[in-house]
């Protein structure tokens, strides 16, 4: 049996399902109780589980993350909730000193399985500090993997897996697709693996590699040049691990590739990956990779908004610039 969900729905329903499975999942964060969460993702959990596993915390964000730490070490499954990844920082020390490093700092005999999931990413028209896309943060750091997922199917599966991971993930939802489409999702516990990208769309000419948000409008992209272009997009739904082995797999088929991305440019994923095909494909590689990207820049307001984010037009553009170097 499925349902056609949208993708918060699915973060809804994996919790639900996983909760039901698993006694030691417990649910955490401001508003995430009785309120049902900032984006009802875990409506009807204070209901059906009560407040010893779903808890309404106050809004301290280093509290709630140094909280869940020491669940997890002493063997619950805690699932954190920061209303917006853009209030991630005042829990970054907790986040990357301790949830990062507790294996290694006790020599495997601490786990930390907890999974942070946050709304991440533009795209609704939100204030200041509600937009911000800085998975490269998380990435850099040793110990932590980093999940970004594109559609409902692969968000509960990728959220069941992180949740049986004995190992932190930052779990980064897009909230600009939180409701724009639906899929057809399983019931009950299923698993997508961390670290595996997935092929969208098969092309020849030129491998675009995305994630999250991006991923609709490079397919649109994709779609808009195929009497020209024969694009391949590749979604790399796990960040951290990274699937280096899908990454040049595909770039050695095309010679060419681009890499679409909300987040500022520099010091940005599509750096990673651009050095990742310069080490292991520089023999295969027809052209320089172009990043399409946000700007180096502070989110904006509004009004500039729509300028900021790569839409299909200028994802288009630069595949276009890409193979016709």
């Amino acid at each position: 049996m499925t349902q056609n969900l949208t993708l918060v729905q699915a973060v809804s329903n994996g919790l639900h399902d996983k909760m039901a499975e698993d006694d030691d999942v417990i649910v955490m964060g401001e508003d995430v109780g009785k309120n049902g969460g900032v984006f009802r993702a875990t409506e009807g959990l204070y209901d059906e589980y009560g407040d010893e596993r779903v808890i309404d915390t106050p809004l301290a964000e280093s509290g709630i993350i140094g909280t869940a730490i020491g669940m997890a070490a002493y063997g619950l499954k805690p699932v954190p909730e920061i209303q917006f990844s853009g209030f991630m920082y005042p829990a970054f020390d907790q986040i990357v000193s301790h949830a990062a490093r507790l294996r290694t700092r006790s020599r495997g005999k601490y786990e930390v399985p907890m999974v942070l999931r946050a709304p991440m990413g533009g795209g609704i028209r939100a204030p200041e500090s509600h937009s911000e896309s800085k998975e490269a943060f998380y990435i850099h750091e040793a110990g932590l993997k980093v999940v970004i997922p594109s559609t409902p199917h692969d968000t509960k599966g990728l959220l069941i897996s992180a949740i049986d991971d004995p190992d932190p993930v930052i779990f980064l939802e897009p909230k600009k697709i939180y409701r724009s489409f639906r899929e057809e999702v399983p019931d009950g516990t299923y698993e997508v693996p961390l670290g595996e990208a997935a092929v969208r769309r098969e092309g020849t000419d030129i491998s675009v590699f995305t994630w999250g948000a991006m991923t609709r409008p490079t397919l649109e992209a994709a779609e808009d040049l195929e009497e020209e272009i024969d694009v391949e997009v590749v979604d790399l739904r796990t960040l951290s691990p990274l699937d280096t082995d899908a990454i040049v797999e595909s770039f050695q088929k095309t010679g060419r590739a681009a890499v679409v991305h909300e987040a500022p440019r520099t010091g940005g994923l599509g750096a990673e990956i651009t050095a990742i095909i310069q080490e292991e494909a520089l023999l295969y590689q027809e052209a320089p990779v172009k990043r399409i990207t946000g700007f180096d820049v502070p989110y904006p307001l509004y009004a500039l908004e729509d300028y900021y984010l790569p839409e299909p037009a200028r994802i288009a553009h630069g595949i276009r610039e890409a193979v016709d170097f």
